[in-house]
């Protein structure tokens, strides 16, 4: 018997699913915690985690999570806190996760180049109740009043995690990830310690749809760090979503390889979670790195690579690349960026499997749009809505909805959109209503429901999937006293594709230089958002209310390089990157 929706005129969609994918899913009353206890059940001996020749099957990772989780319980962590992961790509991440959400706490993943003015007002706004980082990383905890105001850190090495051995030999197996001395500390509790708690853990059990597992800290649109709530139930139903698309799978037999950085949700969703849930074995790079993802590749023998395009593009360009073995990899996901279609044609001769394009937000969990596996793939498109998610475009003044080929704001609704933002009602109510969920992004929909995204509702640089917003480093330029006006804008680059570059007007008499200015903005802000030139002008671009016309100088930009904005719909922009933020 068919299923009727199939036929749905609201939701033309649906028609071009894989016969495989349903289009609607049963979401089980689940927290992550119970999740991965049934995952241990199953496929107890199975290999859970590798991470440069060490092993840990889902039983000896569920003791460590237990034995971590005792840790933190020592401490005081409970039902409600946060605990902030500042951590690479090593097994701290997945441990301290696990254990965090197995007290009913929240989760708060930070990006280890968040330092200095970025990562104290993220301190600022979650007050973790705990924190996990590396010693290479502590410095930066030490630094600022929200990150000494922290009760308790636990730190490891990243040596902590090499079979022990191997551990003199760690340089030869994989990056050490700096050097740095252990701090010492009253709150400082190491790694190696913590994992050896022992103590009954409490058993937790709150209301998936309400409990909080996630503070995802996103900028949105405006730049300043807001933290998306997701749920139990919206990281549940997103990895159960993600699962249905993928028809190639073999549960208990996927290796899924983790060099997208787990703090990102895109990472953590589709390297992490779908692999916890699919019973599979996920491969932990340090750092995304391409000449050692091949080695990797062809040590551990992947079937999944969820990545960058950038990342795609570097494993391409290596030189020995006929050299290994990488016919293992089947299913690829490519996010957080536009995937070109000669790298798409190029990547899948390379190794024989699919690489599809999709697209989500950190307010969805990340994915809402797959191109599908298969099935038809249309140029330029994101695909289409995963199971259970409705789209719609809108008029971005009026909100009324648009018809095919239109071009408006996309809005998304499904189980897998978070609850809202944390302690800001009004941006929350900015961005959701009745269950719609805008997500900035100016788009229109063929006959079919398939999406394409062709300009961005603001300002937004995309630097390899990670988003900088202009106005954060205008504001830091600005306190150059040789700095009079300023914009910064997007600029094409052929591997990232985006970088800020900086127009300034130096102030009378000023004789401040690029450097200078580049430096000021390294030393207080993540390396991804420094301008990688920076060009004087006398004057900048300004509307009749004196506002700077950021557009005209981007599109300035782009001439200059060469990359055209003009998109296939009329009177409609592309800017490449622009697939999700």
């Amino acid at each position: 018997m068919s299923d009727p929706s199939a036929s749905d005129p609201d939701r033309p969609w649906l028609r071009k699913y894989p016969a495989r994918v349903p289009p609607h899913l049963v979401y089980p009353d689940r927290l992550l915690s119970e999740v991965f206890q049934e995952a241990v059940g199953r496929w107890g001996e199975r290999t859970a985690l590798i991470f440069y020749r060490a092993h840990w099957s889902y039983r000896h990772l569920e003791d460590e999570v237990e034995r971590f989780a005792a840790a933190l319980s020592h401490e005081g962590v409970g039902p409600g806190d946060r605990v902030a992961l500042i951590l690479p790509n090593c097994p701290a991440f997945p441990i301290a996760f696990l254990a965090t959400l197995r007290l009913g706490a929240t989760v708060v993943p930070v990006s280890p180049l968040w330092v200095g003015d970025d990562l104290e007002r993220l301190l600022h706004d979650a007050e973790p109740r705990a924190a996990v980082t590396l010693d290479t990383l502590y410095p930066h905890l030490s630094r600022g009043q929200s990150g000494r105001s922290i009760p308790v850190v636990f730190v490891a090495r990243v040596r902590d995690f090499y079979p022990a051995l191997l551990r003199p030999f760690a340089g030869l197996l994989g990056p050490r990830g700096g050097r740095a001395a252990f701090p010492r500390e009253p709150r400082v509790r190491p790694w190696r310690r913590a994992v050896r708690a022992k103590g009954p853990v409490p058993r937790v059990r709150t209301d998936p749809r309400t409990t909080v597992a996630l503070l995802q800290y996103t900028g949105g649109t405006t730049g300043t760090p807001k933290a998306a709530m997701l749920t139990h139930r919206n990281l549940v139903a997103n990895v159960l979503q993600a699962a249905s698309w993928d028809t190639t799978r073999e549960p208990g037999h996927e290796v899924i390889m983790a060099s997208i950085p787990l703090f990102h949700i895109y990472g953590l969703t589709f390297a992490f979670l779908l692999g916890l849930v699919e019973g599979g074995a996920i491969v932990l790079q340090l750092r995304p790195e391409p000449a050692e993802l091949l080695r990797l590749i062809h040590r551990y023998r992947p079937t999944q690579l969820p990545t960058l395009p950038a990342l795609y593009a570097g494993l391409l360009a290596q030189p020995t690349l006929p050299r290994y073995r990488v016919g293992s990899i089947r299913y690829c996901v490519s996010g957080s960026a536009a995937l070109p279609q000669e790298l798409q044609r190029r990547f899948e001769t390379a190794t024989g499997g699919s690489l599809v394009e999709g697209y989500g937000l950190t307010e969805a969990s990340p994915v809402t749009h797959v191109n599908p596996v298969e099935g038809e793939r249309r140029p330029g498109s994101i695909g289409l809505p995963l199971p259970d998610t409705d789209q719609r475009i809108v008029d971005p003044a009026s909100d009324r909805p648009l018809g095919v080929g239109e071009v408006g704001e996309l809005e998304v609704r499904g189980p897998q959109v978070m609850l809202g933002y944390y302690r800001q009602p009004e941006e929350t109510r900015a961005v959701l209503s009745d269950g719609w969920l805008r997500t900035g992004d100016l788009a229109y929909l063929d006959a079919d429901g398939y999406a394409y995204v062709v300009d961005r509702k603001k300002d937004l640089i995309n630097v390899g999937g990670l988003k900088v917003y202009p106005r954060e480093v205008e504001e830091l330029l600005r306190e150059h006293p040789g700095v009079a006006d300023v914009a910064v804008v997007a600029s094409p680059d052929p591997i990232l594709g985006e970088v800020p570059r900086a127009y300034v007007v130096r102030s009378p008499g000023a004789d401040v230089g690029a450097e200078e200015l580049i430096a000021l903005v390294r030393s207080r802000l993540a390396h991804y958002k420094t301008p990688r030139t920076v060009e004087f002008r006398a004057t900048l671009p300004k509307s009749g209310i004196q506002k700077t016309l950021r557009r005209e100088l981007r599109a300035e930009a782009f001439r200059a390089a060469g990359v055209p904005l003009t998109a296939s719909v009329p009177g409609s922009r592309r800017v490449p990157g622009t697939t999700a933020r």
